[in-house]
């Protein structure tokens, strides 16, 4: 089990609700599908190579590499997410709840992959270097971690700062911000048929030099840095992602 604190946390509640899916219900399956076969062509993976998706979500890409012939377990903080993704389950694919923060199962996977920014959402630097190691123990001598995250040069330079939206006759009010230690913060208000509610969202924008310095404390070996996901190079002012290749 984890040591964190019992406090509430702001994922806690916000990835668990049925908002946060219908809210992001228009992301790109097309987009992601492509960029796991890059990632396949990429890898050069073998048939049966044993995948973790951290903070899968529902488990639309562990699926979808389960689909194409490998061995994946996903895992997520949502109890809601890992209750879905499970109706998918069979003898080569599974999920679990599971905090990030920690040691999944020690050096049992060929690859790690923490897909469109599930990274970044935590309170101190010590946690962030905290999933990286916790992650780093879970692959066997020789694993490859892929992270993908958002460029934080790019994002914050474009911060669209208000945003309203209506989804399924649901109204969504966003306001972003970028606060002064650095986090980029996105406040939510729902109104649902006279019901309202307020989350947030919250993560940290962490700078290619930052990543590098907890990957060289953790002694990880950088072997590619992509901007996009047809893996173009990294190009700081341009690019929209910011995805690391790391050897353990």
């Amino acid at each position: 089990m984890s040591e964190q604190t019992n406090k509430k946390e702001w994922f806690d509640e916000w990835f668990n609700t049925i908002y946060y899916h219908i809210l992001y219900k228009h992301r790109d399956y097309e987009e992601a599908a492509s960029f796991l076969d890059h990632l396949i062509d990429y890898f050069k993976l073998a048939p049966n190579a044993k995948i973790l998706d951290l903070a899968c979500g529902k488990g639309r890409h562990s699926i979808y590499l389960n689909k194409k012939g490998f061995d994946v377990t996903g895992v997520d903080l949502s109890e809601e997410n890992i209750k879905a993704a499970s109706a998918s389950q069979n003898d080569s694919l599974r999920f679990a709840v599971h905090d990030m923060r920690d040691v999944f199962s020690l050096e049992q996977f060929d690859y790690v992959f923490n897909l469109f920014t599930s990274f970044g959402y935590f309170d101190s630097k010590e946690e962030n270097l905290n999933v990286i190691d916790a992650t780093i123990k879970s692959l066997k001598p020789g694993g490859m971690f892929l992270l993908d995250f958002l460029n934080p040069y790019v994002v914050v330079n474009n911060l669209v700062h208000e945003e309203d939206k209506t989804i399924e006759n649901i109204h969504f009010q966003i306001r972003r911000t970028y606060t002064e230690d650095e986090y980029i913060v996105k406040n939510i208000s729902v109104d649902d048929h006279g019901q309202h509610f307020e989350f947030q969202e919250k993560v940290k924008a962490i700078r290619r030099t930052d990543f590098l310095a907890y990957f060289e404390k953790i002694d990880l070996k950088v072997i590619d840095i992509f901007g996009d996901y047809e893996l173009s190079d990294y190009k700081a002012e341009e690019s929209q992602r910011l995805i690391f290749v790391l050897e353990k």
